[in-house]
């Protein structure tokens, strides 16, 4: 795990990243249902469906797999690339956000007369200097050796702590992971916060699980260190990987299950920064917080104490030796990418292809854009959102969203297991609830970072350091409310507790997401579940721990929390009976607020969608009702094919069911799904109305 990161309290549609950013508490105000939807039926042309036909599967019945009757055809005729671990709807999107972005940086790239420091110049010399590989073979270990000497030098465990804090921001895996945040029981601060680290691997599991997939990963692992050492021109790698592997095993047998992670109030414990020796004794804690440039906080906010308190015995019982050349090795790690072809390949071999299953490197114009929108994100997310985002679309996702509002708000008050006093303060919040679409109102300022052209590694360096020193800014000042997590050319969407804010960045806003050309029921299926799954986070079993201004708080009745959590245990053993392989089934604890934000989504989008009819029926389009449209709509936007290596990793870490799990769990337990399609027992989706989930 990266040792300096910004926010582990998001929660996006996809895995992606992190987006602890601040809300805009001005409160849209509420519209009705049916005064905007997102029909288009003042072009003069017919609507089209918005329903990819070419992708159906006629010879599976829709009552026994829903998912692949109406993707099946396209799981059939799409082959997963070799230099990809996933397809699909998703994926496609990001190619093509991908090829946009190449196309603008292209156009820079192109010019040599750039004015010095100004935006244009970062993004054209950034991917430039990845882009020059001849350049980067000619530097070979030069540009990372400082940071290496460093290590070098290490005369003492003090020193050890120094390094930790004063260069974890660096991505160089380290057991202390430090982020500023928004304090969850205090949401008009930020906090600096401590999260588990030290692991190269995934997972606690790949270390400690006896199975024959596991234990060929370490093997790899293991032969891996060696041979970076070995390619970096160091000597003792082997006797190093051993070192290395036995020291993050014993860090791994601290680390809390993602399941116990996910846990907003056990992860919340606020230690007086002068209390931290009593988590452990043989540590530097003043010396880590002062190199780490956070000193002066009164208190820290520790995610997994126990985690804490075996790190102190792990480095106590360790050698300094021990630590720097784990040190080595993860920095070689983390600067691979950056490096000379032979630790690249060797690093993509490894970590891409033996444990993800990719077969093939991305082209490097591909990785050259990856760099610039992980370093530049917003710099060309505004060149993006002027070349590809109309305003009509935000308009029109504006409307869907507060009718969407519209219809969470009727759905709460008709629920018939919550006490009026827990509707009341449900209302509140979600009227409080924050929507972002597109893009910021106000961007990152650049200006301080510098770029140039020869000098990737320097660039990377001061990038991160950039990234650092803006986040370790924040504390003591003001909730930066305009701030977004994603970049507009991301796609993905997320919801933030501490600022109760739902984020729809422009890149998602397409096809089959949301179609400006499409009938309302597809739209409503697609991006509409979209934005009721982001509103489900705020009602899950984490995001509803939080209040309407983001503070860490029950408001439940006692008997109404008892209701609630009853229906979200029947949903974790619906979805831990889905097999994804015959000897693995979905994590049913791990995904359970992924869960209830899909049955959330889907359901709302409904109500929303027929609210959206003010009382008329639904045109036959392709001589489909508009239910089934609705229903087909949200299946074909988790339509996706991954290798098996990268299934298997992601069930393991990952908090999403795979896709056609999404489709099918949250469809099996809504009453009008059975009646769009003639779902009867014996049906394979059947569920008893008794066991069918109902939430919000």
């Amino acid at each position: 795990m990266k040792s300096f990161f910004t926010g582990a309290m998001c929660m996006p549609l996809l895995l992606l990243g992190a987006c602890d950013q601040a809300p805009d508490n001005s409160v849209p105000s509420q519209v009705n249902p049916a005064a905007e939807t997102l029909s288009v039926k003042e072009a003069p042309v017919a609507i089209a469906s918005g329903i990819e036909l070419t992708n159906f599967d006629t010879s599976v019945r829709p009552q026994d797999n829903f998912y692949r009757y109406v993707n099946g055809a396209w799981l059939a005729n799409n082959e997963i690339p070799a230099d990809k671990t996933s397809i699909g709807s998703f994926y496609d999107l990001r190619d093509a956000a991908d090829e946009d972005v190449k196309q603008l940086i292209a156009t820079l790239a192109k010019q040599t007369d750039l004015q010095a420091g100004s935006d244009e110049q970062k993004v054209a010399d950034l991917y430039r200097s990845f882009m020059d590989t001849e350049l980067i073979e000619a530097a070979g270990m030069q540009p990372i050796q400082p940071v290496l000497d460093i290590i070098n030098e290490i005369e003492d465990k003090d020193g050890l702590a120094k390094f930790f804090g004063e260069y974890g921001y660096l991505g160089i895996t380290n057991p202390l992971g430090v982020w500023i945040g928004i304090d969850a029981k205090e949401s008009t601060r930020y906090a600096a916060h401590i999260w588990q680290g030290g692991l190269g691997l995934p997972d606690q599991d790949y270390y400690l699980n006896d199975g024959e997939r596991f234990a060929k990963l370490r093997d790899g692992y293991v032969a891996h260190i060696a041979k970076m050492y070995e390619l970096a021109g160091l000597s003792g790698g082997a006797e190093a990987a051993t070192a290395i592997m036995a020291l993050e095993t014993s860090l791994a047998k601290h680390h809390w299950t993602r399941v116990e992670s996910r846990d907003s109030e056990k992860r919340y414990n606020k230690y007086a920064t002068e209390k931290l020796t009593e988590l452990s004794d043989k540590f530097a804690w003043q010396t880590f917080l002062q190199a780490q440039g956070i000193e002066d906080q009164a208190t820290i906010i520790i995610n997994q104490p126990s985690f804490i308190e075996g790190f102190g015995k792990v480095f106590a019982a360790s050698s300094v030796d021990d630590w720097k050349q784990f040190l080595t090795f993860h920095t070689l790690s983390a600067f691979a990418s950056y490096l000379p072809a032979a630790l690249d390949a060797e690093d993509f071999d490894f970590f891409s292809k033996q444990l993800s299953g990719r077969q093939e490197e991305r082209e490097r114009w591909k990785r050259g854009v990856a760099v610039v929108n992980s370093n530049l994100g917003e710099v060309i997310g505004k060149v993006y959102v002027d070349a590809h985002f109309k305003p009509e679309a935000k308009s029109r996702m504006t409307g869907l969203v507060e009718n969407l509002r519209s219809a969470y708000a009727q759905s709460i008050n008709r629920l018939d297991w919550m006490s009026s006093e827990t509707k009341q303060a449900a209302q509140v919040k979600l009227a409080a609830f924050t929507p972002k679409i597109g893009y910021p109102d106000q961007w990152q300022d650049y200006s301080a970072l510098t770029i140039r052209d020869n000098d990737l590694v320097g660039n990377i360096m001061r990038a991160k350091k950039f990234s650092e020193q803006q986040e370790i800014d924040k504390l003591g000042g003001p909730i930066k409310k305009w701030e977004w997590g994603m970049t507009p050319q991301t796609v993905n969407a997320y919801y933030s507790p501490t600022r109760n804010e739902i984020v729809f960045p422009a890149a998602i806003l397409q096809p089959p997401f949301f179609n400006m050309a499409a009938d309302d029921a597809v739209n409503y299926g697609g991006i509409g579940a979209v934005i009721g799954h982001e509103m489900g986070h705020g009602f899950d079993d984490q995001g509803s721990k939080y209040d309407a201004d983001g503070n860490l708080r029950n408001w439940w009745t006692e008997n109404d929390l008892a209701e609630f959590q009853k229906r979200g245990i029947n949903l974790v053993e619906q979805y831990a009976g889905y097999k994804v392989f015959d000897d693995l089934n979905v994590n049913g604890e791990l995904t359970l607020g992924e869960n209830i934000g899909d049955l959330s989504g889907v359901t709302i989008a409904y109500k929303a969608y027929h609210a959206s009819l003010q009382g008329k029926p639904a045109p036959i389009i392709d001589g489909l009702t508009g239910d089934q449209r609705f229903f087909i709509g949200f299946a074909q936007i988790w339509r996706s094919k991954i290798v098996e290596e990268a299934m298997r990793n992601r069930v393991a870490t990952d908090p999403h069911s795979p896709g056609e799990f999404r489709a099918l769990g949250a469809l099996s337990n809504m009453d009008e799904f059975y009646q769009a399609f003639d779902v009867k027992e014996g049906d394979a989706m059947y569920l008893p109305p008794a066991q069918r989930v109902k939430i919000w």
